[in-house]
């Protein structure tokens, strides 16, 4: 075997097609019963629910080339217009985010001595070379306390569900970062590239013959499913679920990996060994190869999140505007924030019903994702009540929990990152691959992937 994936999530489902698709000898072991890791669409009671991500940014090429390769691109389903507008809850309801400079002089997203502060970032400064600065100390320095603790703490809550404090910037906002360094000021920054980029010739700006891509938030018909489904179904026998890899060893002719499969034990030669599965399972088979190695994979946090799907038969609450809320850890609320998920794909729900998908937990408040399901449900029904309004009774409730939900790139994980690729180096053709390490999101899954992918077939 030239190439051994382990690991059936997302990562290790676009490694293997691609290697597959370029001609080369690959083999995925994965030791759950079903593949996709946490992207997967449940169908419950006229309801499509997602497990983990809800849907994607159609910006990444190479998310829209997998879409092509598998036949997919038709499928692919915009937001609904509705979903443009987003909320935050501050300062006791929910305000509407403004989706220009003009409206946000014009709205009550911040009061107006923040919102002074936040054009005052004109004239503020580049951070000392060298610094792993926090995503809260960069807020601050740049938009003002209150700005930080509102805007952009709701924008990293949404994506990372993290501690503002301690993430890195660098690591979660590295546009950010890249826009101080050449620009100084945010601002300045936004404002020239928006002009370079309106002088660029039409068609310019990227690969020969690129990819249309809307940017538009989006899914597939049927929800994210409808790609593992795709996946799966491309890659065959070539995947193998309930396949549980116990060990890998270095040998002189390359890697041997130990599997438990349907009762069995066997061992499996390869080339390259890719470990595209959480950290933590990756810290258990690194241990007894690299004890240093693995102790820096060990490192990465993860936040706990529960997801809690409440559904609504038709006329008995209205349906919510716009694409959902999030919600400030200064608030002190309970829910980290809801998904309007039947306003956004309308598909996702039959007969004019209503469905929010709500979030709870995260890396300030673990102890709640320990509570059993009635608990949760109850947890998300009071603060949709108290947050939105939201007085029905649900008839359809869902409840998913992820122990080790987001991984968390505090400040420090870029320099855990260079020590973990520079151990790689000692043992040629092992990888690891997934979200713990350079990209949460499915687009950033993706792209590694193929990226990674297309070096192994260039050199297997």
């Amino acid at each position: 075997m030239s190439i051994v994936v382990v690991g059936g999530g997302i990562s290790g489902l676009v490694i293997a097609h691609r290697l597959r698709s370029r001609g080369r000898d690959c083999v995925l072991l994965e030791s759950s019963a079903r593949l996709g890791g946490a992207v997967g669409t449940r169908a419950r009671g006229g309801y499509l629910v997602e497990q983990g991500p809800n849907s994607f940014l159609d910006r990444e090429p190479a998310t829209r080339e997998l879409a092509t390769a598998l036949h997919l691109e038709g499928r692919i389903r915009a937001a609904d217009a509705a979903a443009k507008r987003r909320y935050v809850y501050t300062r006791g309801r929910l305000r509407s985010v403004p989706a220009s400079p003009p409206a946000f002089l014009g709205s009550d997203i911040l009061p107006l001595g923040a919102k002074l502060r936040v054009m005052g970032e004109l004239f503020t400064g580049r951070a000392p070379q060298g610094v792993d600065e926090s995503l809260a100390d960069f807020g601050r320095r740049h938009l003002g306390r209150t700005a930080t603790e509102v805007l952009l703490d709701a924008v990293q809550t949404g994506i990372y569900a993290g501690d503002v404090e301690r993430l890195s910037v660098a690591a979660t906002f590295p546009p950010l970062v890249k826009l101080e360094r050449e620009h100084r000021s945010l601002i300045l920054g936004a404002i020239r590239s928006q002009k370079a980029q309106k002088a660029l010739p039409a068609g310019t700006g990227g690969a020969a013959s690129p990819p249309k891509l809307s940017g538009a938030l989006s899914t597939f018909d049927g929800g994210l499913q409808t790609l593992i489904d795709a996946l799966a179904s491309a890659l065959g026998d070539a995947a193998h679920v309930n396949a549980t890899v116990e060990g890998v060893e270095r040998h002189e002719d390359g890697w041997r990996l130990r599997v438990h499969e349907h009762g069995r034990s066997a061992e499996l030669s390869a080339k390259h060994v890719v470990l595209a599965v959480p950290s933590h399972v990756a810290t258990g088979l690194l241990r007894p190869l690299d004890a240093t190695l693995a102790a820096k994979v060990a490192d990465i946090e993860y936040a706990p999140i529960a997801v809690v799907h409440l559904g609504f038969d038709a006329g008995t609450t209205p349906a919510p505007d716009g694409f959902g809320f999030l919600v400030p850890s200064g608030e002190k609320r309970r829910l980290l924030g809801a998904i309007h998920a039947s306003t956004t794909f309308p598909f996702r729900v039959e007969g004019g019903r209503v469905l929010y998908t709500c979030m709870v937990g995260g890396a300030r408040r673990p102890d709640l994702v320990k509570q059993d399901e009635d608990a949760l449900v109850a947890l998300a029904r009071e603060e949709l009540k108290a947050l939105a309004g939201v007085t029905a009774t649900p008839s359809f409730r869902e409840v998913i929990r992820w122990e080790r939900g987001i991984p968390q790139y505090n400040v420090g994980h870029l320099e855990r990152m260079s020590a973990i690729d520079a151990a790689l180096q000692r043992w040629p053709g092992l990888h690891l691959a997934g979200n713990a390490y350079k990209g949460v999101g499915l687009n950033d899954c993706i792209r590694n992937g193929a990226q990674l992918a297309d070096a192994l077939a260039a050199e297997a």
